[in-house]
């Protein structure tokens, strides 16, 4: 049975046989007090994946239209399309009277293994876990969050921590559940949000990078044990930015693929 701690829990969704599914989203996973993007996206994942009755996301975007905070938390869900691959729907998370995060999901079942036919590009090459910095969650940075999760950093991408950022946006480094516990498509919807702000290295001021728009890619199921992650700045302009996010397994698959619109921190 999950824990109290555990992402089962904090992500598990019950049926009202409505189109509408209660959530509880415990302390701890959150960011300065607001819950962590992927943690949400997750939530709604679990919702869709249950309304349409298949098993993992494929692509999800959802739309961010104010901060979450732990609690309980309803999902409403309307099913458009049912095909004989893939299931699409509409779901938006409401916490404490107002609209959260609104997405539109596709679902499907992913494979394990999957042929891969091109690539331009691979895992960015960590090094070993013993070498990268392991992030522990406190009450400023790294935040609440990271206690939930574990997350290493390659040791080239944490200057931000110390006051010296490296001047290049992009953070790379492990992940995986706490205590090991397994990842399936709704990990993956965690995993592409749960590192720090790219902006961070790029001497930007370390504060709450709020999300617009987050797309999420899941190309397969990833198997057992840490995943390799890198995420990357190229445009900071008009008050936005992108990241580009590569989630890797333990094969050296690519598993997932993300694209967020965030609002550049402000101090």
């Amino acid at each position: 049975m999950p824990t109290e701690r555990s992402f089962a829990d904090a992500t598990e969704v019950v049926d009202r046989g409505d189109g509408t599914f209660g959530a509880h989203i415990p302390e701890g996973w959150d960011i300065v007090g607001n819950v962590d993007g992927g943690l949400l996206l997750a939530v709604v994942g679990r919702a869709v994946t249950t309304a349409t009755g298949r098993p993992d996301p494929v692509t999800v975007t959802a739309h961010y239209l104010r901060p979450g905070r732990a609690g309980p938390a309803v999902v409403s869900t309307e099913v458009l399309k049912v095909g004989k691959r893939f299931s699409t729907a509409r779901a938006t998370l409401h916490a404490r009277g107002s609209e959260v995060i609104t997405a539109l999901a596709t679902v499907g079942e992913l494979e394990e293994g999957v042929e891969v036919l091109h690539l331009d590009g691979g895992p960015p090459g960590l090094p070993p876990l013993e070498e990268c910095e392991l992030l522990v969650g406190g009450d400023g940075f790294p935040p609440a969050f990271m206690d939930r999760v574990e997350v290493r950093l390659h040791p080239e991408d944490t200057g931000f921590i110390r006051g010296a950022p490296s001047g290049v946006p992009q953070v790379r480094g492990w992940f995986r559940l706490r205590g090991g516990e397994p990842i399936d498509g709704i990990g993956l919807l965690l995993a592409v949000d749960a590192f720090p702000p790219t902006v961070f290295n790029a001497s930007f001021p370390a504060a709450w990078t709020p999300t617009v728009e987050l797309t999420a890619h899941l190309r397969a199921r990833p198997a057992p044990g840490w995943l390799e992650c890198a995420f990357r700045t190229r445009y900071v302009t008009g008050g936005f930015l992108e990241v580009d996010g590569e989630v890797w397994d333990a094969t050296g698959a690519l598993v997932a693929q993300s694209r967020q619109l965030a609002l550049v921190p402000r101090g």
